[in-house]
């Protein structure tokens, strides 16, 4: 989906202050209350905006630790009934499939180091996983984020 200058000044602000409502967006930007809705509703039916919920920090749910597992599996069936399974696991976070000598990679969180070798022994026992390997993420000095790519917009458009 194409996105102008209007759609990124929106995702900005959203992004930057995930709790304002239609009414101020359209006040902050400068244009009509429908307009801003209607960005809104056409964004979240393409799939730019996937979700307004707020973000939680696993460590402030007493989850200090944070891992990456890679993980060769059996692939009779493919990746789907592994994922599925994985996803059962509360302290996975995220599954991706993923390319080189691994199949898998996850997100993991843990209550500590010990608490790590509960999960991973966990994740060994899914049905389909032959090996796994896990880094210990020490610090997150970029977290995730979104928001350099929406102030590209303008810029990608005259190009």
């Amino acid at each position: 989906m194409q996105l102008d200058e209007l759609d990124a000044k929106l995702l900005s602000l959203l992004t930057t202050e995930p709790r304002l409502g239609v009414l101020e967006c359209s006040r902050r930007l400068g244009v009509a209350r429908g307009t801003v809705q209607a960005r809104l509703d056409r964004m979240i039916a393409r799939g730019v905006i996937t979700g307004f919920g707020p973000d939680i920090s696993p460590a402030a749910l007493g989850y200090d630790v944070t891992a990456f597992v890679t993980m060769e599996i059996r692939q009779v069936a493919g990746h789907d009934p592994v994922a599925h399974r994985l996803a059962h696991i509360p302290e996975v976070l995220e599954v991706h499939t993923i390319t080189g000598g691994s199949d898998l990679l996850c997100r993991v969180v843990a209550r500590t180091n010990a608490d790590l070798q509960r999960v991973i022994d966990q994740i060994v026992e899914v049905k389909g996983v032959l090996r796994t390997s896990s880094i210990i993420a020490l610090d997150t000095p970029v977290p995730y984020r979104v928001l350099p790519l929406v102030a590209d917009v303008p810029q990608r458009g005259s190009r």
